[in-house]
Order: structure tokens, then C-alpha cells, then sequence
């Protein structure tokens, strides 16, 4: 992964962090089913995993906000009726994220590493359907440290238990413990994700890996995209490449060439809807040419990418 000292310098700018999913990601709700329910709804694994990045200089206990973290009530999904199980766990300490397999698309070996610091499970009770609970105070020295990626790293593994319904949440990394206060210099990023859609025909939502060197092709794979529309990749270099996704309950793969201008820099994988389609949850990871799974990032690294048009100018007489 690209080291986060330097991308900070890269943004040349002071990074807050923002909800999960944030506002250039330009979807709403993460989503979690319970491990009995059918792999068609969109979650391939019923495992969510999402790090926060701490900067050493924060001296202060911070919080991790989830709204919604119920399964029952308005936002969430029923299949039959709310039989579920939620469980929220932070880890810290050493090979929180430096254990490889925390660092694979899928929840596979000791993806659970490093010390468990809280943990608590969600079930049908509405005390905070449509409301915040609150982890923490954590003090940030109990996550692992790690100066390459900005500090110490928290990470939030969200897994679903009994039942066959989709838990419906966001996260904020704050400052305080009864609001949303962001964390100055800190950022979250993932390996995988499972979010629904919007609904709207024509809307646009984002996610933003990060191409570090030696990188030379990257696979964006995308789980249940249903055939609702289609994706589209921009980078610095790249206007657009538009492909479409025809699956429902299996995997497509869309294949990216990086070039020399793309390194170290984001892409722009954008959904976009061309009709509407309810409960559409999806689930995506990304790799390079040698499988790994390459980081995505809630703020995107270098801001979200333009594509920069070259004109050329010849001289004539």
C-alpha cells in the first residue's frame, strides 16, 4: 500500500475524515447479511471490514459512530421477518492491519487479528433503529501503529450471525462522543465493500482505489450488479471506459492497463444507474495484476481524479 505520510503530501491539504460511506462516494448505507441469507441479495460474504487511520499527533480519545446498527425497523432488509444478528467488533494492537490476511478481499485465516478492544451485537431491538451508538472512548495508541499509513490503524470488523437479513448502516470516526465531529488528518479505507445503490435512474455512486507503484493493470470485480447499469472507470489519464455488469448472484470482472500517469494516483470507479431497481446491494473488491487486493479509500487519495486533457500544439509557417 502506498505509504499515507506521502499522500498527505500529495494532498497538500489537511484531510478530515468523513462518514462511511462519505460524501464523494455518493451512496448511502453499507450493507451486512446474516450468514443464512441467499447470496443473490449482493453481500458474498457476510463480512464487512473497514479501517480508520489515526495520526500520531492526535493526543485525544476518539469514537466510532454507527448509525443504525439494528437489524429490524424501516432502513434495514426483511426477508421473512427480523430474525437477525449483527456483531460489531474493533481490533487494535500489533497485525491489526499488518496481518495479511486483515488485508484480503475475503474473510478467510486470521482476518481477525491483532487485539480485540470492543465488541458488541445487534439484534432486532429498535433502542437505535434510526439513531447513533457510540464505541469508545478509544484512546488511539491502542490501535496498531503504523507511521506508513498515517498513523495508528483501528480496524472495524462487521460480521452478519443467525438470520438471513441485511443490516443497513453508516460510520463516522469522531471526536465526540454524541456527535459527528470529524478527526483532523484521519481517513478510513477498505479491501472490500457491500453497499446498496441508490435507487435513482442516472445517479452516480463512487468508489476510489489507490494505484501505488509497480502496479500495472488493476481488476475491478463486482458482485449482483444485476445488470442495472453500468460502470465506469476515470483517471488523470483516462477520460472513461464504460462496461456493463450482466449478473445477478455472480461475479463480472473489469479489466483496467495502468499507464505511467496513473501511478500514485486514484481512480474513479463510478456506478452508474440506468433504471430503477430496488434493494440493490453489491459487493466490490479491487486487485492488481498479481491478485492482491488493493486499498480504496472513503477519502479519495490526490482528491477525486479529472481526467487532464492533453491538447498538442504544432507550430506552423
Amino acid at each position: 500500500m502506498k505509504k499515507l505520510l506521502v499522500l498527505f503530501i500529495i494532498l497538500g491539504k489537511v484531510v478530515l475524515s468523513q462518514p462511511v460511506p462519505s460524501i464523494d462516494e455518493k451512496f448511502t448505507y453499507l450493507t451486512t447479511f446474516s450468514k443464512s441469507a441467499d447470496k443473490k441479495y449482493g453481500d458474498d460474504d457476510f463480512v464487512q471490514i473497514t479501517f480508520f487511520a489515526i495520526p500520531e499527533t492526535n493526543k485525544t480519545p476518539i469514537y466510532i459512530r454507527v448509525y443504525d446498527p439494528n437489524i429490524g425497523g424501516k432502513l434495514d432488509e426483511v426477508k421473512s421477518e427480523f430474525d437477525s444478528k449483527t456483531k460489531f467488533s474493533i481490533y487494535g494492537g500489533k497485525g491489526a492491519h499488518s496481518n495479511k490476511d486483515a488485508q484480503a478481499f475475503d474473510p478467510k485465516g486470521n482476518y481477525k487479528s491483532g487485539v480485540l478492544i470492543d465488541s458488541k451485537t445487534f439484534d432486532g431491538d429498535l433502542e437505535y433503529d434510526g439513531k447513533w451508538y457510540t464505541f469508545g472512548p478509544i484512546n488511539p495508541s491502542d490501535g496498531e501503529l503504523q507511521p506508513e499509513n498515517g498513523g495508528y490503524v483501528l480496524k472495524f470488523v462487521i460480521e452478519g450471525l443467525s438470520g438471513d437479513d441485511g443490516n443497513l448502516y453508516k460510520m463516522f470516526l469522531s471526536k465526540s462522543k454524541d456527535d459527528n465531529v470529524p478527526v483532523e488528518g484521519g481517513n478510513s479505507f477498505c479491501y472490500e465493500y457491500c453497499f446498496r445503490l441508490p435507487e435513482t435512474p442516472g445517479f452516480t455512486s463512487h468508489i476510489y482505489p489507490f494505484v501505488s507503484t509497480n502496479v500495472i493493470a488493476v481488476k475491478i470485480n463486482v458482485f449482483d450488479y444485476d445488470n442495472e447499469g453500468i460502470i465506469r472507470t476515470v483517471t488523470i489519464a483516462k477520460k472513461g471506459e464504460m462496461k456493463t455488469s450482466p449478473t445477478e448472484g455472480t461475479w463480472s470482472t473489469t479489466e483496467l492497463i495502468v499507464v505511467k500517469e496513473e501511478i500514485n494516483t486514484s481512480i474513479d470507479v463510478q456506478f452508474i444507474r440506468k433504471k430503477e431497481v430496488k434493494n440493490n446491494n453489491v459487493s466490490v473488491y479491487i486487485t492488481n495484476q498479481y491478485n492482491e487486493a488493493i486499498p480504496f479509500y472513503t477519502i479519495p487519495i490526490g482528491g477525486v481524479p479529472k481526467y487532464k486533457y492533453k491538447i498538442d500544439i504544432s507550430k506552423t509557417k
